[in-house]
C-alpha cells in the first residue's frame, strides 16, 4: 500500500511540473514575439538601423499610383516624380525647411512692429 500512495504523489508532482513548464515556454514564447514585433516596429534602441542619409520628408499621391515626393539626401532637398516605370528629378528646393523659413519670417515680423511703434512714440 505505500508503494501506491507514493506513485500517486509523484504522479501529481509530476503533473505541477508539467503545467509549470508549460507555463514557462508560452511566457518564453510571447517576449520573443514582442521582441520581434518590436525589432520589425523599430521601436528597440539596439536594434535599429543606423541613421539613413536619405529621408523622405513628404509623399503627394497624383492618382493612378503616381504621386510627388520630397526627398532630403546630403543637405539637399530634391523634388521627385514617381510612376510605375520611372523616377523623375523634378526640381531642386530650397534647403531651408518650411517651419524654420517661418519661424525666422515671425522673428522678422515682431522686431518691425517694434521699431515702428518707437517711430510713433
Amino acid at each position: 500500500m505505500p508503494a501506491a500512495i507514493f506513485a500517486t504523489e509523484a504522479a501529481v508532482i509530476a503533473d505541477g511540473e508539467l503545467w509549470r513548464s508549460l507555463l514557462a515556454i508560452v511566457v518564453v514564447f510571447g517576449l520573443l514575439g514582442t521582441l520581434a514585433w518590436a525589432a520589425r516596429r523599430g521601436r528597440l534602441g539596439f536594434l535599429s538601423r543606423q541613421p539613413s542619409q536619405v529621408r523622405v520628408e513628404a509623399t503627394v499621391p497624383l492618382g493612378d499610383r503616381r504621386s510627388l515626393m520630397v526627398v532630403a539626401i546630403e543637405g539637399r532637398r530634391l523634388l521627385l516624380g514617381l510612376t510605375p516605370a520611372q523616377v523623375s528629378f523634378v526640381t531642386e528646393l530650397a534647403a531651408t525647411p518650411p517651419f524654420a523659413a517661418a519661424l525666422a519670417r515671425a522673428g522678422q515680423g515682431s522686431a518691425d512692429p517694434s521699431a515702428s511703434s518707437e517711430q510713433t512714440s
